[in-house]
C-alpha cells in the first residue's frame, strides 16, 4: 500500500476542525469517538455518525497498540463530508497490509497482526490512506455524504492496492455495527447485566461467524471469574482463540472471548463490544460500590452505638472482635497495653471456633518474626502492620485522644484479601473501638472514685448496741458512677445515748460531696463536744449559710437513749427533713415528728423537737426523697406508698425492713433511680 495524498478538505468559513494530542492508553479510543462526535454535531453531519466512530476507533486502537507514542488527533468537516487523521510518533514504516483468504476447508493462513483493523477502514471510508511525516505517520480516511463523491471508484482507486486478494467473509455493515452497539442492559431487570452481556455476544459472534464465545468477569470479591456470558460450543483444544481485556476499574477484572477463524472484522469487533460492555459493567461497580459504602456507612454507625453504650472496659474489648468477625475477617484479637507497655491478649475471636486454641498459641509466641512481633512494630509506629504467615492479615493501633492503647489485628478474609474499602472501615472501626475502650476506662475510673468519695461519706458498719436494732439501705444514683448528696450516720453522745443521722445535700457530685463532708464532720465535733442538738443545727446552718454556693440540706437526728425498761426514747429534730415512719410492734404505722427548716438557706431555723417513745418491737423508718420521689412515667412512689408499704412490715427486724422498703423502691419503676436512696431504721429489740 503506497502513501496517499490526503484530500483537500474545506477550511475556510464553513470548515470545522479539531485537533487534539491524547496519550496512548486505553481510554484514547473513547475520547477520539467523543471529539468526532462534536464535529459531525457542529457541522451537522449525523448521517456519518455510526461509520465516523467505527473508524475512529480502528484508527485509533492500531496506533494504541502499535505505535506506543502520543497521538495526534486531526478531524476536519466540511459541507460533503469528514475527515480524520491519526498520527504517532514511532519511527519505521507503516507494515503492509496482508489479507488472508478463506479455502474450501475453512482455513485462513496467516495475517499480520498490524494493520487488520485497517479492513473496516477500507471497507467503509470514501477513501483512505497513508502520510509519512518527519516526526512519525499518519493515517486517514474520509466520508463524504452519499451522492456528494463516487464512493466506489475513489474506492477502488485509493483504498484497496490493486493485486491484493479480497476476504471471502463479507464485511458487516455499518447499520449492523450500530444495532450492535445499541444494545443495552434492560434498566427494570434486577441483574440486567448477564443478559445484556449474552446478546452483545451474540451479536458479534453471528457478525464475525464465531463457533464460540465466553465473556469472564471476576468483581473481586473472592469468588474468582465468573462466566458472565456464553455462546455456542466450548473452544476447541489447540484452537487459537481471540482474547479482549474488559476495560474496567478494580477491584473488577475480565475478557471477552471468541473462537472465531483469523478475519479482519473480529478483532475490531470484538473490541468495540468489550468497549460497550466495559461501559456498563462500570456502572455496576459505582453502583456496587456506592451501596457496598452505604452498608458500611450503616455498619459503623451500628458499632459506633453497641460501642458507645457499654461503659465496662472488659465487656467493650469483648465486643470488638465479635463487630469484626466475620464480616470484616477470618479473625480478631484485641491487644491492650500495660502500665508496662506491654501487650496483653484482652479478647480474640474466629470464624470457626475449633480454631480459636490454635489462634491464641499463635499470638501467645515470641520471637522476631512472630505475631506478637508485629504487633509492637504497629503500637511503636502508630500505623498499620501486615502480619504474615499462617495468621495472614494486618494490625492497627487503638489510639485515643494521643493515648496508644494497644492494637487491633484482623486476618484476611477465606477467599481474598481486604480491599481498599475494608481496611479503611477497619481503621475506622480501630478508632471508634479505641475510643470506646477510653471512655470505659474513663467511666470506670470514675466509677471507682465516686466509689471510694461515697463510702468515706458513710459508716463502713453500723454499732451493735444491746437492745437497740441498727440498719441501712443505701442505692447510688446512676449506678456508683455519681457521688451522692445522701448520707447517714450513728455517732455516740456522751451521755451515753446514741445519734441517728440522715441528710439530704442539695445535688450530685463532687461539690455536693464536699458539702456532705462539712455537715457530717460539723455534727460529728459538736456532739463531741456535748452541745445541744438545737444549737448543732444552728451552728451548722450558720457555717452552710457563710460558705455560700447555693448548696442546702435537710437532716434528721434523732437521740436515742438506753433501753429503760423495755422502753426507748426518741428525742427526734428534723430540718426541713421528710418524717420518719413510725411502726408499731403490735401492727400498723404512721408518720412522727415536726417539720422545720433546710439549713444553708436562712439565717434563721426553726427545728421543733418532738419525743417519741418506741416499745419493744417499735421502729422508726427514715429515709430520704429518693425514695419517695421515685418515678414511674409520671407517677410518685410518695411517702403514702411508703407508709403502706411499711405498714405490713411491723415487727420484723431493722434489717428486714430496710431490706424490703429499698426492694419495694427500686421495684416501683423499671428505669435507674434518678437519686439516691438512703434508708435507715432504728427498731427497739428489747424483749
Amino acid at each position: 500500500m503506497s502513501a496517499e495524498t490526503r484530500p483537500a478538505t474545506a477550511g475556510g468559513p464553513d470548515g470545522h476542525v479539531r485537533r487534539v494530542r491524547l496519550p496512548a492508553d486505553r481510554r484514547t479510543p473513547a475520547a477520539a469517538r467523543a471529539l468526532v462526535r462534536s464535529v459531525l454535531t457542529e457541522a451537522h453531519l449525523d448521517e456519518l455518525l455510526n461509520e465516523a466512530l467505527l473508524l475512529t476507533t480502528e484508527l485509533t486502537t492500531n496506533a494504541v497498540e502499535h505505535a506506543g507514542t502520543d497521538l495526534d488527533i486531526e478531524v476536519t468537516a466540511d459541507e460533503i463530508g469528514l475527515t480524520v487523521t491519526v498520527s504517532d510518533f514511532a519511527s519505521g514504516p507503516v507494515e503492509e497490509l496482508i489479507v488472508g483468504v478463506r479455502n474450501e476447508a475453512d482455513e485462513i493462513t496467516e495475517v499480520a497482526e498490524r494493520g487488520r483493523g485497517l479492513l473496516l477502514v477500507d471497507h467503509f471510508a470514501s477513501r483512505w490512506g497513508t502520510t509519512y511525516l518527519p516526526t512519525g505517520k499518519g493515517v486517514w480516511f474520509r466520508l463524504d455524504r452519499s451522492g456528494d463523491a463516487d464512493a466506489g471508484s475513489e474506492h477502488a482507486a485509493h483504498g484497496t492496492p490493486s493485486g491484493d486478494p479480497q476476504p471471502a467473509t463479507a464485511a458487516p455493515s455499518a447499520a449492523a455495527v450500530s444495532e450492535l452497539m445499541k444494545i443495552s442492559p434492560d434498566a427494570y431487570a434486577d441483574d440486567p447485566l448477564p443478559d445484556f452481556a449474552t446478546h452483545l455476544l451474540t451479536g458479534v459472534a453471528e457478525m464475525v461467524g464465531a463457533a464460540g464465545g465466553l465473556i469472564r468477569l471476576d468483581r473481586g470479591d473472592g469468588t474468582g471469574p465468573q462466566v458472565l456470558a456464553r455462546y455456542g460450543r466450548q473452544p476447541r483444544a489447540g484452537n487459537k482463540l481471540l482474547h479482549v481485556p474488559l476495560t474496567v476499574h478494580r477491584p473488577y477484572a475480565g475478557e471477552l472471548e471468541l473462537d472465531a477463524a483469523p478475519s479482519a472484522y473480529a478483532g475490531p469487533l470484538a473490541v468495540l463490544a468489550a468497549e460497550r460492555l466495559s461501559l456498563h459493567l462500570e456502572n455496576d461497580r459505582l453502583r456496587r460500590a456506592d451501596v457496598r459504602r452505604q452498608a458500611w456507612l450503616t455498619f459503623l454507625a451500628e458499632a459506633s452505638e453497641l460501642l458507645a453504650q457499654s461503659l465496662d472496659v472488659e465487656l467493650t474489648m469483648a465486643l470488638i472482635p465479635q463487630l469484626v468477625v466475620p464480616r470484616l475477617g477470618q479473625w480478631c484479637a484485641v491487644h491492650t497495653t500495660d502500665e508496662w507497655g506491654r501487650l496483653r491478649l484482652a479478647a480474640a475471636s474466629h470464624a470457626d471456633e475449633s480454631v480459636l486454641p490454635q489462634l491464641h498459641k499463635v499470638l501467645a509466641e515470641t520471637g522476631p518474626d512472630s505475631v506478637q512481633a508485629r504487633l509492637r512494630e504497629a503500637t511503636r509506629s502508630a500505623a498499620q502492620v501486615p502480619l504474615g504467615g499462617p495468621m495472614e492479615g494486618f494490625a492497627v493501633p487503638l489510639i485515643a485522644r494521643g493515648q496508644r492503647l494497644g492494637t487491633l489485628a484482623v486476618g484476611r478474609h477465606q477467599r481474598h484479601r481486604h480491599d481498599p474499602d475494608e481496611v479503611a472501615v477497619l481503621e475506622d472501626v480501630a478508632r471508634r473501638a479505641a475510643l470506646a475502650i477510653e471512655n470505659a476506662r474513663i467511666h470506670a475510673e470514675r466509677r471507682r472514685v465516686a466509689q471510694t468519695l461515697q463510702q468515706s461519706l458513710l459508716p463502713p458498719v453500723l454499732p451493735v448496741v444491746e437492745g437497740i436494732g441498727f440498719a441501712a439501705e443505701y442505692v447510688p444514683t446512676g449506678g456508683d458512677a455519681d457521688v451522692g448528696g445522701d448520707f447517714y450516720d450513728v455517732v455516740p453522745l456522751p451521755d451515753g445515748r446514741w445519734l441517728v443521722v440522715i441528710g439530704d445535700v442539695s445535688g450530685k457530685g463532687v461539690q455536693a460531696a464536699a458539702v456532705t463532708g462539712l455537715v457530717r464532720d460539723v455534727i460529728r465535733v459538736l456532739v463531741g463536744d456535748g452541745k445541744p442538738l438545737p444549737e448543732v443545727l444552728a451552728r451548722l446552718n450558720e457555717t452552710l449559710v457563710e460558705r455560700g454556693g447555693g448548696r442546702y440540706c435537710t437532716l434528721a437526728l434523732a437521740a436515742v437513749g438506753p433501753v429503760v425498761g423495755g422502753r426507748l426514747d426518741v428525742s427526734l429534730h428534723l430540718a426541713g427533713h421528710d418524717r420518719p415512719v413510725l411502726l408499731r410492734g403490735g401492727g400498723g404505722g404512721g408518720f412522727v415528728g415536726t417539720g422545720g427548716t433546710a439549713l444553708g438557706l436562712l439565717d434563721r431555723i426553726s427545728t421543733p423537737t418532738a419525743e417519741v417513745p418506741l416499745a419493744p418491737g417499735d421502729a422508726l423508718v427514715f429515709y430520704t426523697d429518693g425514695v419517695t420521689e421515685r418515678r414511674r412515667g409520671r407517677e410518685l412512689f410518695g411517702t403514702e406508698r411508703l407508709r403502706e408499704a411499711a405498714a405490713p412490715l411491723a415487727g420484723y427486724s431493722a434489717d428486714v425492713v430496710a431490706a424490703r422498703l429499698r426492694a419495694t423502691a427500686l421495684g416501683f419503676s423499671v428505669e435507674a433511680p434518678r437519686d439516691d436512696i438512703a434508708i435507715l431504721v432504728l427498731r427497739n429489740e428489747a424483749a
